[in-house]
């Protein structure tokens, strides 16, 4: 399974961004996907977390900000990202946690997709 993280880019603060992540493959289902980041000279952090297509977990820092959905029949999440802070500049990363098929699991990360946030 492939994932195709994309939406980055350099917005001033106060604006908005939408990431994609696009899972393409043999899928069967999708149970979980995740948004980390990475800012530089930080650890990866949990940004966004949506499990079966609809309960939503946010980080602290994001909540009110950001929002996580996913369209089920293009095995696609995206995340909305609002209001956005220097802070939240940083690398972000998705992944996506399902089964290939009855038996077999996976777990994929798509390439990071660079945000700016800056005046």
């Amino acid at each position: 399974v492939q994932l195709q993280a994309s939406g980055g880019g350099f917005v001033r603060p106060g604006g908005s961004l939408r990431l994609s992540c696009v899972a393409s493959g043999s899928i069967l289902s999708i149970s979980e996907m995740d948004w980390y980041r990475q800012a530089p000279g930080k650890q990866r952090e949990l940004v966004a977390r949506i499990v079966n297509g609809r309960r939503t977990k946010y980080a602290n820092s994001v909540k009110g900000r950001f929002t996580f959905s996913r369209d089920n029949a293009k095995n696609t999440g995206y995340l909305q990202m609002n209001s956005l802070k220097p802070e939240d500049t940083a690398v972000y990363y998705c992944n996506a946690i399902g089964r290939r098929d009855s038996f077999t699991p996976f777990l994929s990360w798509g390439q990071g997709t660079l945000v700016t946030v800056s005046s």
